[in-house]
């Protein structure tokens, strides 16, 4: 049990009893009707997307699909998650820029919403609390949660969610107040209009590759909140849904390590040791504090996570943290890096 998946108290004079993870209460559906029209209309023209990458479309285009896919994993990641979700370090205005404009080719909805839901979601984790319960099931975390209405409980929390800090940021303010036009420019007509003017490719290519892109974003994003709390092992607390995966951590370019990440959520690394082979994101932050556009990171003590593990780890890792069924000469080289 986490203690960020509970509270109690009163909301603006509401009762507000305690939240324990896993919990769902029955729950009655309101349909999102816009939104189920959304990404059914992604998704047809998305998969048409693959038909016309496979028989017609352009390599450039392929290419720059690729590339915006993972500027926005990293925009997300980056940005919207590590920097302005749980504020693990702090970053100029420059880089704030360029993290505003990558996380604006996903079409996750502006970076103040995606952060407040994410805080919504940390607080009162596999709760009513949290607007993708894993609890409900994997189809629900992955993206049923957006084809409905938010529970009561989620919509009731989500007062309780400070975001003053958000609020303060005038650049995110600009995204959020004109999130339909700029965020649509940047996630469809920009990505649309680039391979059509510098390499002729047709209207049909660019648009429904573009829309593959996207719809490939939402479900490596979505994987996160699915199959990381459904899949994996549990090496710092095996008491909580959030688990350990390479694979996802592989496709968010380092979001996998979900049980780590869930019990020192203040870590910029969002993984022990940063794991820099799978982890791209802490890459990216390195680099720029080494440009120095990126300071104040945050970290946990080799000490402090090693106590954890003891205390409340499922008895196996990834990385070597006391894995009772990992060779000798792989316990040595854990040794060391536990020293660095």
């Amino acid at each position: 049990m986490t203690p960020n998946a509970r509270d109690e108290g009163r909301i603006k004079g509401e009762a507000c009893e305690r939240l324990i993870a896993p919990q769902a209460s029955p729950m009655k559906f309101e349909a999102s009707y816009i939104n189920i029209a959304m990404f059914a209309y992604l998704h047809t023209a998305g998969a048409y997307g693959i038909y016309l990458a496979i028989s017609e479309a352009k390599w450039a285009t392929i290419l720059l699909a690729f590339i915006l896919h993972e500027a926005a994993i990293v925009g997300t990641t980056a940005g919207a998650h590590r920097l302005w979700a749980h504020r693990t370090y702090k970053a100029t205005f420059p880089l704030q820029i360029i993290l505003m404009l990558l996380q604006s080719f996903a079409c996750q909805y502006s970076i103040f919403h995606w952060a407040r839901d994410h805080r919504l979601h940390h607080k009162f984790s596999d709760t009513d609390g949290d607007p993708h319960n894993s609890t409900r099931g994997f189809f629900f975390s992955h993206i049923g949660w957006l084809l409905v209405k938010k529970h009561p409980e989620a919509k009731k929390r989500m007062r309780r969610i400070d975001v003053s800090d958000l609020k303060e940021n005038k650049l995110l303010m600009f995204q959020k107040k004109y999130s339909t036009a700029f965020i649509g420019t940047m996630s469809f007509i920009v990505p649309t209009l680039i391979p059509m003017y510098f390499w002729n490719e047709t209207f049909a290519s660019a648009w429904h590759l573009t829309i593959l892109r996207i719809i490939i974003s939402h479900h490596v994003t979505f994987l996160v909140n699915s199959a990381a709390h459904a899949f994996g092992n549990k090496p710092y607390d095996r008491y909580i849904s959030p688990s350990q995966s390479i694979s996802v951590s592989l496709a968010t370019l380092g979001e996998g390590y979900h049980n780590y990440h869930h019990v020192f959520p203040w870590d910029y690394r969002a993984a022990e040791l940063g794991n820099n082979v799978v982890n791209f994101t802490t890459l990216f932050i390195d680099f720029f504090a080494w440009l120095g556009w990126a300071y104040d990171l945050k970290t946990v003590g080799n000490d402090v996570i090693a106590k954890r593990v003891e205390r409340t780890g499922d008895g196996t890792n990834l990385w070597g943290w006391g894995d009772k069924d990992m060779p000798k000469a792989h316990e040595e080289i854990a040794k060391v890096l536990s020293k660095v």
